[in-house]
């Protein structure tokens, strides 16, 4: 079974690792082809999200512009990286990447800048939610996880407040909750800053690529999960499947 897995996985993430930059990888604020926020659907979202925050605080805009992500992008397992922010938000499903793709747009929209960086995560990480299946899964799952420069470099889970500030348990990976969900409520750690916490999921990080200015420059340079055959074929089918 492991062999399904490993020829699932590129070959160039099967040894050394190609690396971005430091933390000191300025970002930035301009559009992208994944990041295109000039476009209808994310114009309309970020006017849709100022006038729930009603205030022109980026923190109070960017939670607003999440749970209306939250609320109309369902979750599913699409695979394609690349696919742009607006395409994602106006059909109304995409993956947890995806979906943080849609937030870093809205925050660039804003004046806000982002930069991602490249993680490396184990497959165990994903084995509850894919049970009889999860041999298929492959090594190691590439995570464009974004940082937001508000005041300072704020990873994901901590844009809107310190780790574990809304309580509510760990992130087990499992039911209802997506990694997407868990960034809401600051429950991702990724670098143990927590210590042996519930939120601490260290322990799955199996290498750190460093920082990217966009997630365009990241699957440009790293690639994505998937080889693109099996990445074609298994799109087609898993983004129909809810997560």
């Amino acid at each position: 079974m492991r062999t399904v897995a490993r020829l699932a996985t590129p070959w160039y993430r099967r040894g050394a690792h190609r690396s971005g930059t430091g933390p000191t990888n300025p970002g930035s604020t301009a559009a992208t082809a994944i990041l295109d926020y000039e476009s209808p659907a994310i114009v309309d979202l970020v006017a849709e999200a100022r006038a729930v925050a009603g205030s022109d605080e980026p923190v109070a805009i960017l939670a607003a512009a999440h749970a209306a992500i939250r609320d109309g992008v369902r979750a599913v397992y699409a695979l394609d990286e690349r696919n742009p922010a607006s395409r994602t938000y106006a059909r109304g499903f995409g993956s947890c990447s995806q979906r943080l793709a849609i937030l870093e747009s809205a925050a660039r929209a804003i004046g806000v800048p982002t930069r991602v960086r490249a993680l490396l995560v184990d497959r165990s990480f994903w084995y509850p939610r894919f049970g009889r299946v999860r041999f298929a899964l492959p090594d190691q799952i590439l995570l464009a996880w974004p940082e937001f420069n508000v005041g300072g470099w704020r990873p994901a889970a901590e844009l809107f407040g310190p780790l574990g500030c809304r309580g509510g348990g760990g992130f087990s990976n499992s039911g209802s909750e997506t990694l997407f969900e868990a960034v809401g409520r600051c429950a991702i750690d990724w670098d143990g800053t927590t210590g042996d916490s519930a939120y601490d999921l260290s322990r799955f990080v199996r290498a750190d690529l460093g920082y990217f200015a966009d997630r365009d420059e990241a699957f440009a340079r790293l690639g994505q999960t998937l080889c693109a055959p099996v990445r074609a074929v298994a799109d087609v089918t898993l983004r129909r499947v809810a997560a």
